[in-house]
């Protein structure tokens, strides 16, 4: 009996592709895994294509609640963005991903996994180490980054061994869908100087012909956690859906992002992530009204940390679940209302209400009402100005005399 080995398969050129090289190179059985995270497709027809290619069973499982409650909500309450532009889409599915080989893995008694990544990208690493993490005994199977077969030369493999994939030399993008945004690269994107064309736009209406009217959207919070539109109940995956439709409709949500690739280079990537976009910014203004301003100063350091480990692959790290808990604790008091404002490919917050709110009108306003004491404002001013004030007095000679000593010895 030939070993078996789990396929991580999307229906594409390169795992269509690998289910052959597979069978030919290791000879081994392979089982394919689609997992639903939202990408809208006919997985009747994948499972069709993948035991017509080969695989001797191929299995889909719908993952879209668990994606969008147990990896993209933490990551929206934690902020995280990697690198200020990329709300981590992709990033996020393949954690999940991988505990679902693992899964598949052990109740079909395969002794491997496999997956579809190139040797260049982050992708092999995500799943590779997410593996590593839940199941070390299992063996890691990449054809991609093994066959040494460039684009083309993979096309023409599948041509010559009937294999039907939805990609050709003259559109060669590689797209990968989820609930939480799209991204697309390769061909004419791989130029960082050329504007991408309109085609792999799917999601978004340009926001040259979007609407002359904006929208006006409001988004309600519980815990740091979205649960309503326009004031309408939502489960998480009708919610993401919902966003995803009404602000794609304004053009929001075309992110071009030349990033730095774990692997140590850069790559130019576009992604489309509408809902991502919008409550992104609500949930960090809903934030900026109930968190004090040393929570947000450090938080913002751990939206950072916390961005590059799901990025780097490092899901199931124990520094991540360390920050996954500090993160829990800041929400809870992010409850609240966020409007915001849709216009032309532009997403605005433009107004936002808490029963939490840190913020005081009456403190605030320089209007009639104003409770603001400020006669106690010289003393504040004294106390935190003197340690300037002390240095000055006794080091400004010095500092003098040094500064025209540096610039005369030049």
């Amino acid at each position: 009996m030939s070993a078996k080995v789990v396929l991580a398969y999307s229906g594409g050129l390169d795992t269509s592709v690998a289910i052959k090289w597979i069978a030919e190179k290791y000879g081994m059985d392979v089982i394919t895994l689609t997992v639903d995270v939202g990408n809208e497709r006919d997985f009747t027809a994948i499972q069709q294509k993948a035991l017509k290619v080969g695989a001797i069973k191929s299995l889909v499982r719908d993952a879209k609640a668990t994606y969008v409650n147990d990896y993209v909500f933490p990551a929206l309450q934690a902020d995280a963005v990697y690198e200020g532009r990329y709300p981590l889409a992709t990033a996020l599915t393949r954690p999940l991903i991988a505990k679902l080989l693992v899964e598949v893995a052990r109740q079909e008694g395969a002794a491997a996994v496999a997956h579809g990544c190139t040797g260049k990208g982050n992708d092999q690493v995500r799943l590779d180490v997410g593996v590593m993490a839940l199941a070390p005994d299992l063996k890691i199977i990449a054809p991609a980054r093994e066959w040494g077969m460039t684009r083309e030369e993979t096309i023409n493999y599948a041509k010559r061994h009937s294999i039907p994939v939805p990609v050709t030399v003259s559109s060669p993008y590689s797209i990968d869908e989820s609930l939480w945004g799209k991204s697309i690269e390769c061909g004419v994107l791989e130029d960082p100087w050329v504007e991408p064309p309109e085609e792999p736009f799917t999601w978004t209406r340009s926001p040259a012909k979007a609407p002359n009217t904006p929208a006006y959207v409001e988004i309600g919070f519980e815990k740091g956690i979205p649960v309503t539109v326009n004031g309408r109940k939502m489960g998480g995956v009708s919610l993401l859906r919902r966003l995803n439709e009404l602000a794609g409709r304004h053009g929001v949500g075309r992110i071009d992002h030349l990033e730095d690739r774990l692997v140590g280079i850069k790559s130019r990537e576009i992604y489309e992530a509408p809902a991502a976009v919008v409550l992104l910014q609500a949930h960090q203004a809903l934030q900026g009204m109930t968190l004090s301003k040393a929570q947000l100063r450090f938080k913002q350091q751990v939206a950072t940390e916390y961005a590059d480990l799901t990025y780097n692959g490092l899901w199931f790290s124990a520094l991540r679940e360390d920050l996954a808990a500090y993160v829990a604790s800041t929400q809870r008091f992010v409850t609240g209302t966020v409007r915001l404002k849709l216009f032309k490919g532009s997403c605005n917050v433009v107004g936002r209400r808490s029963p939490f709110s840190l913020y005081s009108y009456s403190l605030a306003t320089y209007d009639k009402g104003d409770q603001f004491d400020q006669s106690a404002s010289p003393g504040f001013i004294q106390l935190w100005g003197l340690p300037v004030k002390i240095q000055a007095q006794i080091q400004k000679t010095e500092s003098a005399g040094n500064r025209l000593s540096t610039r005369l010895s030049f």
